[in-house]
């Protein structure tokens, strides 16, 4: 089905949890969710076929998607919060610093912004040592990547893949790992990232100039910090924060192995044979 289902090694993640190869996971049969947005679930210009089910994070996705005609919407939960029940915290993690997760473009928009300006924000707002996580294109472009690491430590987590290739399918497991190590996560647009670090024991804040991708409307940007109030600024109640991440990434609405197999359209594991004991 769509490629999009691989971005950021979703399907991979799933199958794990469905016990199944992760390196080799099943076509899934529908559109899966595969970032956080506001509006159906899917990305603006998805191509979607009318009548395949989209599996959606949350309950307000869900409404979303409804209220514009795509009712085969069922909500399963966050790739990212399956992640976090097959790697469970060993214990307490030892925290220290921010990460910080600039917004950014992708193939068919680039961000346009101060990043100057932006990292001058975070270094003078953030207590600790910082974390830059650039995207890809932007980890790629020498002059941003550069002013980043004049400011602190840079880091990518991978390619999310596009048309079935190049999927660093590690995606989801190298941005938990670099999560459960900073206290604070931040932004300055609210994001998967942000949303992640919310539920993974991070303090989030969003700030700074929420820069603009081509063609934006540039009304979203405000209406999305006057909808989640509780997950912007530079301190937000970690409480609430963490409760609203939680409800936008679905956690209610996570399901187990067999109904998720058979809600993506994927067959149960074949039994591993018996081998008999020799005398």
């Amino acid at each position: 089905m769509h490629h999009a289902n691989h971005f950021y090694g979703h399907a991979h993640v799933l199958a794990a949890y469905c016990g199944l190869d992760p390196a080799d996971p099943p076509r899934i049969h529908g559109f899966l969710q595969h970032g956080w947005n506001v509006l159906d679930g899917l990305g603006p210009e998805t191509p979607y076929l009318p009548g395949l089910p989209i599996f959606v994070w949350s309950q307000r996705t869900r409404r979303r998607a409804w209220s514009m005609g795509r009712r085969q919407a069922t909500v399963v939960g966050a790739p990212y919060l399956y992640l976090l029940s097959l790697r469970p915290a060993a214990g307490p993690p030892e925290r220290s610093g921010t990460i910080w997760y600039p917004f950014h473009g992708w193939e068919r928009q680039s961000v346009a912004g101060d990043h100057q300006r932006l990292i001058d924000e975070a270094v003078a707002t953030e207590p600790g040592p910082i974390t830059f996580c650039l995207y890809w294109q932007e980890y790629h472009n020498p002059r941003i990547r550069a002013a980043y690491e004049r400011a602190g430590r840079v880091i990518c987590h991978g390619y999310r893949g596009k048309r079935w290739q190049d999927t660093d399918r590690q995606f989801l497991h190298q941005q938990l790992t670099e999560l459960r190590r900073h206290r604070r996560v931040a932004s300055n647009r609210l994001s998967s990232a942000v949303l992640y670090g919310a539920v993974t024991g991070c303090e989030p804040a969003v700030y700074g100039d929420p820069m603009q991708l081509n063609g934006e409307d540039r009304r979203l940007a405000a209406w999305i910090r006057r909808q989640w109030p509780e997950l912007h600024g530079t301190d937000p109640d970690p409480v609430d924060a963490s409760a609203s991440a939680a409800a936008e990434l679905g956690a209610d609405g996570m399901v187990g192995p067999d109904e998720l197999r058979a809600l993506l359209g994927w067959r149960r594991p074949a039994p591993t044979p018996a081998i008999a004991s020799r005398a």
